[in-house]
């Protein structure tokens, strides 16, 4: 994956009467995240048919950026709840853009 822009996917399910204060969690990352250096698009979604399920949106300069990323404060503070927050660990897809 080297220097080459990485696109993550990431769905999230949260726990059964949760979904707003995930929702709120979640949401919060945006600002932050969208104003780092590696960051290039970060969009949260949230699935009208499906209260509970949300999907991240991500395109990152590289790895490097990403992997910078997940070591910011308020990434660190959503891993910390997330046994609370979370029904099940996040699915996560990392790819690359073929043409």
């Amino acid at each position: 994956m080297g220097n080459k822009k990485l696109v993550v996917v990431a769905k999230f399910r949260s726990r059964a009467g949760k979904e707003a204060l995930v929702e709120k969690e979640l949401a919060a990352l945006l600002t932050p995240t969208r104003a780092e250096a590696g960051c290039l698009q970060y969009d949260c979604h949230h699935s009208p048919g499906d209260p509970g399920l949300f999907m991240f949106y991500e395109i990152w300069s590289n790895r490097a950026a990403l992997d910078e990323h997940l070591q910011k404060p308020y990434i660190q503070s959503l891993l910390a709840k997330a046994d609370d927050l979370f029904a099940e660990a996040p699915e996560i897809h990392f790819l690359e853009k073929l043409a």
